[in-house]
């Protein structure tokens, strides 16, 4: 019994975790989603100009100088009203923050499961298992090699958290035409791997 209820209080804090993920990235809460978009982008942007140890070092000295100060303040004012309040941030301090042996479980079986599918897949991707497979592959990579070109990993970074944070909201207005459009691009595509199929020897697939 308390195996299950443990079980189902995970299972409940993820779908939390996850609702809260979403609800950032629709802008259900335009306050929260937007200190949060900002304060990614200000850190990526800040990366482009500085370097990791830099900004790390700049961040830590920022929040040590806020807590700080924070810290000095009230033991002034309760010195000044004597009064003894305690430590301003004695609810943080006795805050649980650890990870229990089951949660590092948890997440380690996770990375274990996507990094040997991910192992697998590529495997079967160079291997030619699928030849149309590898096909498409391969036009990913030649089209990667533009991009890497145009745009550092950083500045694709920037492009993936803004995109994040606009187009699941683009989407939600204009569903209905992006899907009739998504729509029309896939069968164009499919049409055109039919042929590539049809045309070369071995590249169709196996029924099952």
């Amino acid at each position: 019994m308390q195996a299950t209820a443990d079980v189902t209080k995970k299972e409940s804090s993820w779908s939390s975790w996850k609702g809260q993920a979403i609800d950032l990235l629709y802008w259900r809460n335009v306050k929260q989603s937007g200190a949060v978009f900002s304060s990614v982008l200000l850190l990526l942007f800040s990366l482009t100009q500085f370097s990791v140890v830099s900004v790390g070092a700049y961040l830590a000295l920022a929040a040590l100088s806020a807590t700080i100060s924070f810290r000095i303040y009230k033991s002034v004012l309760q010195a000044v009203q004597k009064t003894d309040d305690g430590h301003p941030f004695k609810a943080y301090l006795e805050m649980e923050i650890s990870l229990s042996q089951d949660q590092i479980s948890k997440y380690a079986d996770k990375i274990l499961l996507y990094t040997n599918t991910c192992m697998k897949e590529l495997r079967r991707l160079f291997l030619v298992q699928d030849l149309v497979d590898s096909l498409k592959f391969a036009v990913l990579m030649w089209l990667l090699t533009y991009v890497g070109a145009l745009f550092n990993g950083l500045t694709l970074l920037i492009l993936a958290v803004v995109s994040m944070f606009t187009m699941p909201v683009v989407y939600e207005k204009h569903q209905a035409q992006i899907d009739q459009y998504v729509g029309l691009i896939r069968t164009q595509v499919n049409s055109v791997v039919g042929k590539i199929q049809a045309k070369i020897p071995g590249a169709k697939r196996k029924e099952e």
